[in-house]
């Protein structure tokens, strides 16, 4: 494997004033060795502007947030990090990679729940280089290789979820996006890791049945709804059907039989628990009639 090693070039604008001054003073000799027409120093003098004009090839910008890694005749040579204009042995070619945190939106995948269920799932991934020797070496393109590893990890971890927790404390898809963010980029993280980048966030950011089996699910969901809600409005009515007993007994307000009492509660329970509002009648016969 081929690790980063942090180079710093030559001084550029050092460089490049020493060059254009070479330059300058050789082809003042080159002038005079034509006028004098000695053919020996022309083809010296010469052959020396023309390596210096190719020694201006070493000079390279690197940008901030930038890296240039350099190599030697297929021999990684080192990669320069530091912005400015720098110079290197001319022979040397250099790759730019950028060392910016970017990001990209996977497409809708459609794959199985845990349950077989099937779902669109699609998630934002913020990343960045961080080994540029990684990056350009161990991997063909590393940009692609991001998004396609990205992809398998998520399908990985939406087939290891359910979409909804059917049980209490089941982890799911749709209810606990933090742990299921935190899955999602520690096995990201585990794919990209051999190409040098970092991910620093990692998140759901599209979620729903797909199309086939959407109308089904939203029946269901509504069903799970109205039950939950059915058993809150009964936990209550119970409740107070039991504290109107209890202060009716202890103020002493009526004393009521067991029938009484059963009427009492099939009554009120009714009235607590029905789904629209309920018409009062008023008795005015006596206790039993």
């Amino acid at each position: 494997m081929v690790r980063e090693v942090e180079r710093r070039g030559i001084p550029g604008l050092l460089a490049l004033l020493l060059i254009l001054a070479l330059m300058f003073l050789t082809s003042g000799r080159l002038i005079e060795s034509a006028a004098a027409n000695d053919p020996r120093s022309v083809v010296l003098f010469a052959l020396v502007f023309g390596a210096l004009a190719f020694s201006l090839r070493g000079l390279f910008v690197v940008n901030p947030n930038e890296a240039r890694v350099l190599t030697l005749f297929g021999r990684y040579a080192g990669t320069v990090k530091s912005p400015g204009l720098w110079w290197t042995n001319p022979f040397m070619s250099g790759a730019r990679i950028s060392l910016r945190v970017r990001n990209f939106e996977t497409g809708k995948l459609k794959v199985n729940d845990s349950n077989s269920n099937p779902i669109e799932i699609a998630a934002v991934v913020v990343w960045r280089v961080v080994d540029t020797a990684d990056a350009l070496f161990e991997v063909n393109d590393y940009e692609n290789y991001v998004q396609v590893q990205s992809e398998s990890a998520l399908r990985t971890l939406a087939s290891s979820y359910p979409y909804d927790a059917h049980t209490p404390g089941q982890e799911a898809l749709s209810t606990h996006t933090v742990e299921v963010s935190k899955g999602l980029l520690g096995q990201i993280q585990e794919r990209l890791g051999k190409a040098g980048v970092q991910v620093t966030e990692a998140r759901i950011s599209h979620l729903a049945y797909a199309p086939e089996i959407a109308s089904a699910m939203l029946q269901r969901q509504q069903a799970s709804a109205v039950i939950a809600a059915r058993q809150k409005i009964v936990e209550g009515a119970v409740g107070m059907v039991e504290m109107a007993l209890q202060q009716l007994s202890s103020k002493q307000i009526v004393q009521l039989d067991d029938e009484r009492k059963a009427a009492m509660v099939s009554n009120l329970l009714v009235v607590l628990c029905a789904d629209r509002a309920t018409q009062p009648v008023i008795n005015t016969g006596t206790l039993y009639q």
